[in-house]
């Protein structure tokens, strides 16, 4: 009985901070953007639809990200407090990805079904493919570089 009353509520506290650690992502509204942020966002959302955006921490730093529809696919552009654009997330129709990638995601997959893939770029370099993968009714997501090769780290 002791340990229990020590040890449950010691669980439930524990667990709550590991939320708190890794659900920083917030959704805001454009009036919260600093002004920085502000203009990168008018100028690359040009002919796109604002979805939404948010703000989270990541290594200690905060940074801005919106939501376009562009053309009928999703572009995710993440940038840092003054601006500067960190990371663009773009969405890439699987049939007109080169050959090698297609392959490598595939591979990743397994028998899983390729659902929606996504371009990762930092600082204006193709660094990713990321897609969403359907298998046994669970969805997950696999990575390659931009030459279809499995990556040493995750993007």
């Amino acid at each position: 009985m002791y340990i229990s009353r020590i040890l449950i509520p010691a669980l439930i506290m524990v667990s709550g901070l590991a939320t708190t650690a890794t659900a920083q992502e917030k959704k805001i509204q454009r009036s919260e953007l600093p002004s920085e942020v502000e203009k990168t966002v008018v100028s690359q959302s040009e002919g796109a639809t604002i979805r939404g955006f948010s703000k989270e921490i990541e290594n200690g730093q905060l940074h801005y990200e919106v939501e376009l529809m562009v053309n009928g696919h999703s572009k995710d552009i993440l940038m840092d407090s003054g601006g500067a654009i960190l990371e663009v997330e773009e969405q890439v129709a699987v049939d007109s990805l080169p050959a090698d990638v297609r392959s490598g995601l595939q591979a990743k997959a397994g028998n899983g079904q390729l659902l929606k893939v996504e371009s990762i770029t930092k600082h204006d370099k193709l660094v990713a493919y990321e897609a969403q993968v359907r298998s046994s009714g669970k969805r997950t997501e696999v990575q390659v570089g931009p030459n279809g090769k499995p990556l040493d780290h995750e993007e």
